[in-house]
């Protein structure tokens, strides 16, 4: 695969990927990274914990 076939898959990658909104974890680290250098982040399963308790209706079921 090269070129704009390469270019389209990642973007097809990336766009489902924010939809399913797996990127969360990421946006929040870059946020924290940004915002709040000095202060300690959450581990990723402490933030999916966080997030499902915060709002439960991003849960399917």
């Amino acid at each position: 695969m090269r070129g704009p076939d390469r270019a389209g898959l990642r973007a097809a990658v990336w766009w489902f990927r924010e939809v399913l909104r797996a990127n969360d974890y990421r946006h929040y680290l870059d946020y924290m990274r940004r915002n709040h250098p000095d202060a300690p982040v959450m581990t990723e399963r402490a933030y999916w914990r966080r997030r499902y308790a915060d709002d439960p209706g991003v849960r399917c079921c």
